[in-house]
């Protein structure tokens, strides 16, 4: 399975959209408790670091997904949207992307 999504557009953007997502939720429920509940900033800068940068490239493979998926501008922006929201890529990658079946019959 892994080796699938990396041969894709597709398939490379649903791992990053899960390693930006995840990377999200480790500062909001991690990071961000350990900085202001116990004073170690530490672990904030590195992971929301690796955030940003994780952030980035994820709206810009948005972009580029909407060529691919024929997105209107509409869904493209709430795709962008749901990288501010917790949960929102894994939304993004389990309800507006093509199922994988569907994406094999077209190649």
């Amino acid at each position: 399975m892994m080796i699938y999504l990396l041969r894709t557009q597709l398939g490379r953007f649903k791992l990053l959209a899960l390693a930006e997502g995840v990377s999200f939720l480790a500062i909001l429920f991690v990071t961000m408790p350990l900085k202001y509940l116990m004073d170690i900033p530490g672990p904030n800068k590195g992971v929301g670091l690796v955030h940003g940068l994780l952030f980035v490239w994820y709206i810009l493979a948005v972009i580029q997904v909407k060529a691919e998926c024929r997105w209107t501008l509409g869904k493209m922006l709430l795709a962008m949207l749901a990288a501010i929201i917790p949960f929102g890529t894994f939304y993004v990658t389990a309800r507006m992307l093509p199922k994988d079946s569907d994406h094999k019959k077209e190649q």
